[in-house]
This record gives structure tokens, C-alpha cells and sequence, in this order.
């Protein structure tokens, strides 16, 4: 049951500690007695040393250091339409252009010229510029539209951040992470010929508010969320708000469904302007084998580059067995030297980063890791560029090498380190971490929108940092792998900008609609795509629409395109009143007197939620409207696979496109009786409709499920 608090007021605090807050204000109520904002906000409302930026472009208002106190007494004034906290945002943290189907010569990245001069914002750690993905050469002039600057010194953030560490990072965009690095080239990265880390991966690296919209970016790709597993209202959420005002100027922007998969109602970054990103696999993988005492060989992974330990069997041990839980997760300072010294160590998975347990393992005197997976986790792996000889195992071959010790006095194991290896089948799967549906805020509104790859995705690393992240790791490498939702959104930021040059008149909508409505719902074994925790068949509710397919999305037949006005209305049906309607688009708005239904905006998924005391048969229209985007004369019909326990009616039967008619709306009705809904483990049914004309397949998910009335 959702809950909304329309009229949002900071607490008192107990901490009076100066701190970052940006203070939406209502533009028009400035006095004219000030010549500009900034003297009227430094008049009215904070010391000129308190603030620290002015926002004039995506939204209008100011970000200050002020105590909490203050800035809930500021939050009073009437021209202050809401107030929030800055925050440090969770990061979401080759061969995908090719699997993704793009094809060099032909295509989406030949008709659109390669997406040249299309400009991306990337909004991240930084780049490392020096990378080959990064140079300059031989390519034409900075598009003339742009009006950013070069940065090589003092950063330019919109805000500064409270509590940066200078010691480690950079006050400029240099990036001292590495995932900004990663992400930027994966969006817009050129060809760079022998990309690998330490030899795995070789081949090819290439993929893909308020200043950057003024800079006159086309794309923005945000890999970050708030990483708390809350999801605030649009008008409390920086990034809802900031995109608003940048979608609204025609800006794509891609975003990551966050890592805290495979649990339900997981999926972040929820705004319906927002593209929202999950992970998946592709058919590359870095297998490593565990080959137990007892002659059995068990699957993992690894990107360990080291010496092999070339076949020869060490004695087994499972610190876990104590009962301890900082042991059995190989916790800092957790391990009995005497008890892992010349040995391969079991570790579970959990509550500390993957190689910093291999670090704890290698100061003890181990040998080598074996990272094993709990349920949470299931069978879903990740590739690490481990500090010793390591690899991760699934849930099930953890509990098997576990049984074999209690099995045997004197258990031994060895690795055996296979490289890279292509063609994996089946791919796509849907990564494990992958955030996940229902939509926790509106689940009106199908959220994530579709998955790209984001397992084991080989692009540019800064020289800051090792491969691992990890302060001992002196290592430095040109490429890493990285998995996450964050290496799945610069997929999709990429494939928007070689979309938006073959099609610069296309919205953000009409190209996030092109995206969806040919996404892949099969995997390359042509069957319905897997879940990667549970290796059962996945829903809408893990891979959104499908996995990206910009073969096809180049020439989508028919778009759902949606203006400003539909998500003014889209607001007003969630029940948001107009002031705070107001902190997301920046103007004031005035809703209808007859509320819109949410569930009509018009999106390229439609969710129907029955309410779950109803009596007898519920039916609920949706009304859609799509836009020919193909041949001028085209008849389209649609076909449908009803979710379990409906049915679905479709009007009209066809839709007939011409030059002097480029729109057609239609209805679709789902009629259930709540008692009859066949629901899976996630409380859903899932369906389809598609159009076509004998050359497009213009495919949309349909969700069936039920909802507590308020």
C-alpha cells in the first residue's frame, strides 16, 4: 500500500552540523526590487559564503551550507517549494556491441554516421582522459552546439559534495575511482585495437543536470541512486527532479536499476521520464573450475591473472565451520593463520567486497579462495580480478564443496583458470543483482524499462586505482571488467545517441519506445530468457520490455511518444497537488478537474492492478496512442497473449497509417476476476501485446496483478 506525503517540511535535528541542502524556489516570486536570483536568494535567504551554487536551468533555486535547523526554518517561506539534503549517491557498479547486434559496416552505427555529433553527459566519478577510448584523434570539430569548457585543473560540480576526501580524490573530473572511467567509455568510447585486462577480454572496447543540458548534451547516462533501498517521492529525489527538467528539453536520459537484486521491488530510479537500465549477461564468460579431491569438477568464474596454480591439489578449508559469521565471510582480521596457512580457503559471500576477502585470505598465509555464493545471491556470479588465485561459485556448488569437507578428513581442491571464453549459451540471463519490479512507487508504471548487458563488461580504467579498487593493489591496467546495472546503463546511453543521429527529430519517449518495443525476450537458444539467481524463466519484472536490440530499433514501425503535458498529468493522477507538481517541472501547473488516471500515461507496458477484494469480473481500459514512424502507408494487427486468468480485448482491430494519418490510438481492455488470476512467486501474471504489419513486431508487456485499496 503506497502512501504519499504531498507537503514535505524537514524535521527538527538534533545534529546542527552544517551540511549540504538545495532549496527549490518558485522563479516567478522573485522580487523585481532584485536584479537576479542570486541577489535575492543571498537577500532573503542565506549568507552569500552559505551558498554554494544557483540553479537556473532544469529547476530554479540554490544549494547552501546550513545547519538542519535552518534549513527547516527556510523551508517555511513561501516561495520555497521544497528542501533536501545532498547526498552521496551509490554508484551502480568488447564483445556487447556485437551481441547487442550491432554490426560494423551496416546498420544502426553506419546510418547513423557512428553517432558523430551526438553529444553524451556522463554524469559519474570522472574520466582517466589519457585512455586510448578517449582520444581525439582524427575525429572532426566539437559539434558547434556545444557549450561546455574543458576542464584540466579546479573541478566544476554542480554542488560541492559534503565530506570529500581529498586525499583521495580528486578536485577536478580526474577520475580516482575508475567507474566513471568504465561507464564513459562503454557510452562513447572509440576503437581501442587489443583492448584486454591482463589478458582476458582481448579484443575491442567500444560502446558507449542543469550545466549539462546548458553544455547541450543530446544523451545523459546516470549510473548512480540513493542505494538505501528507499525510493522518495519525485519531488524529493534529486535525480527525478534534475532529469525532469532535462528530458522536458528534449534530453535522453539513461539510468541504472540498481544492485540489490534478486529481491522484488528492488528497481530504483523510478521517475517515468527516466530510462530505467537492468543488467544482463552476454555470451562471453572467464570460467574458472574447482576440482575437488574426489576427482569432481565444479563451475565458477574468475579474472585472476596470475601464477596458476598449474594443477596442484591444496589442502581444503572452510573457516565457516566454527560457526562464526566474520569467519565464515573471511571478515578483516577474522582468520586463524594457523588454521588457513598453505591452504585454499572457502569464503562466503557477503557483507565485505569480494576481493577484499581474497586480501584477508592472502595475509593470513592462504594460498588460494573460493568465493561461495549464499541463497540471496543463488547461482549468479561475477568475475573479480582477484589478489590470489580465486574464483566465485553458485549457491548449490558452494554447499557441495562444503559437503565434501565434513566428507573427508583431509579435503584438497585446486583451480584451473580458463580464460575467456565465447559463444556462451544461453545469453542473455538476467544478472542476479539486477534491481527488479514491481514498481515500488507507481506500479502503474512497469519499471525496469528493458535490460542491456552488465556482466563482465570489459571497457577503460583510470591509473589511479589497481583493478581491484583495493588500496594494496599497486596492479595498474589500461581496461577492466566491471558488472553491474552500471555497465548496463551506458549500453542503452550509447544506443540512444546512434538513434538520436539517425533520427534527430525522435524525443527521449520515441526512443526509449523504439528500445523497448523491439527488445528480445529470447535468448540466443531461442528460448524465454532465465533468471541467473533462480535459473528458472524470467518475467517483465526482471528484464523490463527485454534486452536491447538496436538492429531492430533502428526501424521500430510505430513509437509511444509522451509529452510534457502527459507527465503533468501523470503527476496530477498520483495525487501530487500542484506545488509539488511545481519542484519537478519548475513552472507552475494546474491539474484537470476530472483526475487522470496514471495508468493512461502513455507508456510502451501497460500494468493492470486489480484490486484485490473485488467481487466477480474487474475490466480496466488503457488507452494507447502510437505514431508511425515506418513506411508512410502501413495496416497494423495486433496479437495477443492474455496473462494468465484475463482477457484482453483490443480496439479498434487494426490500425491504418497514411501520409495524412501518422497517429492511431487504441484501447485495450483486461477483464479478471481476481479469484481466477493465475499469479507467480512475485504475486504477477505476465502477457503481450504486438502490433504488426508484416515487417515490424511492435511488442508491449502486459502485467496482470492485484493491489491492497487504500
Amino acid at each position: 500500500m503506497l502512501t504519499r506525503n504531498l507537503s514535505p517540511r524537514l524535521a527538527l535535528s538534533s545534529d546542527q552540523t552544517f551540511k549540504t541542502f538545495i532549496f527549490r524556489v518558485d522563479s516567478e516570486s522573485k522580487p523585481s526590487i532584485f536584479a537576479t536570483h542570486y541577489h535575492w536568494y543571498t537577500s532573503e535567504f542565506a549568507d552569500p559564503l552559505q551558498i554554494l551554487h544557483v540553479y537556473d536551468t532544469v529547476f530554479h533555486g540554490f544549494s547552501a551550507s546550513v545547519t538542519p535547523d535552518h534549513a527547516s526554518y527556510l523551508s517555511q517561506h513561501p516561495s520555497v517549494l521544497s528542501v533536501f539534503e545532498d547526498r552521496r549517491r551509490q554508484l551502480h557498479t568488447t564483445r556487447s556491441p556485437q551481441f547487442l547486434g550491432l554490426r560494423n559496416q551496416r546498420g544502426l552505427w553506419s546510418e547513423s554516421d557512428y553517432g558523430s555529433d551526438v553529444i553524451i553527459g556522463v554524469f559519474d566519478t570522472g574520466i582517466w582522459p589519457e585512455r586510448r577510448s578517449f582520444s581525439d584523434v582524427n575525429l572532426g570539430p566539437v559539434p558547434v552546439r556545444w557549450k561546455g569548457i574543458c576542464h584540466e585543473a579546479a573541478a566544476r560540480s554542480a554542488a560541492p559534495i559534503s565530506g570529500i576526501n581529498e586525499t583521495i580524490e580528486f578536485k577536478s573530473p580526474r577520475d580516482a575511482d575508475g567507474h566513471g572511467t568504465h561507464t564513459a567509455s562503454t557510452a562513447a568510447g572509440r576503437h581501442s585495437f587489443g583492448a584486454s585486462m591482463a589478458g582476458y577480454a582481448p579484443g575491442i572496447a567500444k560502446a558507449a543536470f542543469d550545466a549539462a543540458v546548458n553544455d547541450g548534451v543530446d544523451v545523459i547516462s546516470i549510473s548512480i541512486g540513493g542505494g538505501d533501498g528507499i525510493s522518495s517521492p519525485y519531488y524529493l529525489d534529486p535525480i527525478a527532479i534534475g532529469s525532469y527538467g532535462a528530458v522536458s528539453r528534449g534530453v535522453f536520459v539513461s539510468s541504472s536499476a540498481g544492485n540489490d537484486g534478486p529481491n522484488l521491488m528492488s528497481v530504483t530510479n523510478l521517475a517515468p521520464w527516466l530510462v530505467t537500465v537492468g543488467a544482463g549477461t552476454i555470451d562471453r564468460n572467464f570460467p574458472a573450475d574447482v576440482i575437488l579431491g574426489n576427482g569432481h569438477r565444479l563451475s565458477g568464474v574468475s579474472l585472476y591473472s596470475g601464477v596458476p596454480l598449474n594443477g596442484k591439489m591444496f589442502p581444503l578449508v572452510y573457516p565457516g565451520k566454527s560457526g562464526v559469521l566474520s569467519t565464515s565471510l573471511c571478515m578483516e582480521n577474522s582468520l586463524d593463520p594457523n588454521m588457513v596457512r598453505g591452504k585454499i580457503v572457502i569464503c562466503d559471500r557477503g557483507s565485505s567486497p569480494r576481493v577484499a576477502k581474497g586480501l584477508v585470505v592472502k595475509k593470513a598465509g592462504g594460498i588460494a579462495m573460493i568465493l561461495a555464493n549464499g541463497i540471496s545471491n543463488g547461482e549468479g556470479l561475477v568475475g573479480d580480478a582477484h589478489l590470489l588465485p580465486a574464483c566465485a561459485v553458485g549457491s548449490d556448488e558452494g554447499d557441495a564443496v562444503k559437503a565434501y569437507i565434513s566428507s573427508t578428513p583431509n579435503p584438497t581442491a585446486t583451480i584451473d583458470f580458463k580464460g575467456t571464453v565465447v559463444g556462451i549459451k544461453p545469453a542473455p540471463v538476467v544478472a542476479s543483482f539486477s534491481g527488479r519490479g514491481p514498481n515500488g512507487l507507481n506500479p502503474e508504471i512497469l519499471k525496469p524499462d528493458l535490460i542491456a548487458p552488465g556482466v563482465n563488461i570489459l571497457a577503460a580504467w583510470t591509473d589511479a586505482v589497481g583493478p581491484t579498487g583495493l588500496d594494496s593493489d599497486t596492479r595498474r591496467t589500461e581496461f577492466n571488467i566491471l558488472s553491474g546495472t552500471s555497465m548496463a546503463c551506458p549500453h542503452v546511453s550509447g544506443a540512444a545517441a546512434l538513434l538520436k543521429s539517425a533520427h534527430p527529430d525522435w524525443s527521449p519517449a520515441a526512443i526509449r519506445s523504439a528500445m523497448m518495443t523491439t527488445a528480445n525476450t529470447f535468448d540466443n537458444l531461442n528460448r524465454s530468457m532465465t533468471d541467473e539467481a533462480t535459473e528458472k524463466p524470467s518475467t517483465p519484472y526482471d528484464f523490463g520490455a527485454g534486452n536491447l536490440n538496436l538492429d531492430r530499433a533502428m526501424d521500430p514501425g510505430l513509437v509511444y511518444d509522451i509529452t510534457n503535458n502527459d507527465y503533468v498529468n501523470f503527476l496530477c493522477g498520483i495525487g501530487y497537488s500542484p506545488k509539488a507538481i511545481q519542484v519537478i517541472t519548475r513552472s507552475p501547473v494546474t491539474c484537470p478537474a476530472k483526475r487522470p488516471l496514471p495508468e493512461n500515461l502513455n507508456y510502451p507496458s501497460i500494468t493492470a492492478l486489480f484490486p484485490s477484494l473485488s467481487v466477480g469480473a474487474t475490466s480496466m481500459a488503457f488507452i494507447r496512442t502510437v505514431t508511425n514512424v515506418g513506411q508512410p502507408n502501413a495496416v497494423y494487427q495486433p496479437t495477443i497473449e492474455a496473462p494468465k486468468g484475463t482477457a484482453v480485448a483490443v480496439k479498434p482491430a487494426r490500425l491504418v497509417f497514411n501520409q495524412g494519418m501518422k497517429k492511431q490510438s487504441f484501447i485495450v481492455t483486461i477483464t479478471a476476476n481476481t479469484r481466477n488470476l493465475i499469479l507467480d512467486d512475485s504475486g504477477a501474471a505476465f502477457g503481450s501485446i504486438t502490433w504488426s504489419d508484416g515487417k515490424h513486431l511492435v511488442r508491449s508487456p502486459i502485467v496482470a496483478t492485484q493491489i491492497n485499496p487504500l
